[in-house]
């Protein structure tokens, strides 16, 4: 709700009710300037602090992806002579080959 707004409805229902003898001098003006003084959220320092949060996770799971590459994998295929691009390269090529036996 806009401020405009509600202070319009606040001095309505002040004027609809005459005030009486319990209610503190001013007190309309108090209430007023408390809402004036409440300030709109900034959107942009509030994605600004939630991204700064999620920095430690994504370097934390990059780290460990990064030294999980780095791990040597105990496959049967893959010696140690062999090397990774020629494995990838048949492992590619595995399937036009078998197109040409085929035709």
């Amino acid at each position: 709700m806009k401020l405009d707004e509600l202070q319009k409805k606040l001095l309505a229902a002040a004027k609809a009710n005459p005030p009486a003898d319990r209610v503190p001098l001013a007190f309309e003006k108090r209430v007023l300037a408390n809402l004036a003084a409440q300030s709109v959220p900034d959107v942009s320092a509030l994605w600004a602090r939630a991204l700064w949060r999620a920095v430690i996770p994504c370097v934390a799971v990059t780290l460990v992806l990064a030294a999980f590459s780095f791990v040597p994998a105990n496959n049967a295929e893959v010696t140690g002579d062999e090397d990774l691009s020629q494995v990838f390269e048949q492992t590619l090529l595995a399937s036009s080959e078998q197109l040409e036996e085929t035709w």
